[in-house]
């Protein structure tokens, strides 16, 4: 440990230096079993008008604003943006599109393969098997699929290309050559509770449905 340092301020120095870890590093790993370290992280965010973000369908955590700390920060203007990374409001429409084409899927799979699993083993473990991980189940987009679906209405392709690179270094998406694939962040900077309930009821409700009709669930990634 370095001197001067507990865990919880260790922890603290590396997520506001990374912006976010994974679940399996070493200190993330105890705080998520260690109540003690967990509510000392917190207090040490608090303290700084921070909080941790984590949820168990996400492989990593991250830190974001307390809503009392908002206004101090933002300012009203701020607070009543719908973005505080000054993401154009074509980057805004790309960010909730691949949201709902890569996290909605993944947390489908995620939980009818956790309902398999609960099924296949003895009830008294049912509450000790965790989640399949986010990069096991999340699902990868095609470039050139999206470029045609959406690029008319998202910029045509060189502003679809710049919000790309935007949001990759922001760390929601990530990318390999033709494929785009969940970041750090797409699962736990976006309010799933808040949005799914409006795109599943909303404008994307029949895209999402054609592509579940095109993608047999027996074509989700192997744990």
């Amino acid at each position: 440990m370095t001197a001067g340092l507990d865990d919880a301020a260790l922890l603290v120095a590396e997520l506001l230096a990374q912006r976010w870890l994974p679940r399996s590093h070493p200190r993330v790993r105890r705080a998520l079993i260690d109540a003690e370290l967990w509510q000392q992280l917190e207090a040490r965010l608090a303290a700084v008008g921070l909080r941790l973000v984590d949820n168990i369908h996400a492989d990593h955590v991250s830190v974001a604003l307390l809503r009392a700390s908002e206004g101090a920060v933002f300012g009203e203007a701020g607070i009543g943006a719908n973005n505080n990374l000054e993401l154009p409001r074509d980057g805004v429409a790309l960010l909730v599109v691949l949201w709902s084409l890569i996290v909605l899927p993944k947390r489908e799979r995620q939980a009818a393969r956790a309902g398999a699993l609960d099924a296949a083993q003895p009830e008294m473990f049912a509450s000790d098997k965790p989640l399949p991980r986010a990069a096991q189940a999340s699902p990868k987009l095609s470039y050139r699929s999206l470029l045609a679906d959406f690029g008319d209405r998202l910029g045509r392709k060189m502003r679809l290309d710049g919000n790309l690179k935007m949001l990759e270094r922001h760390g929601f998406i990530e990318r390999r050559g033709d494929e785009i694939g969940e970041g750090p962040l797409l699962d736990l900077l976006l309010d799933y509770d808040i949005l799914a309930p409006r795109i599943l009821e909303g404008a994307l409700a029949d895209v999402l449905a054609r592509d579940r009709a095109a993608t047999p669930v027996s074509s989700a990634p192997e744990a």
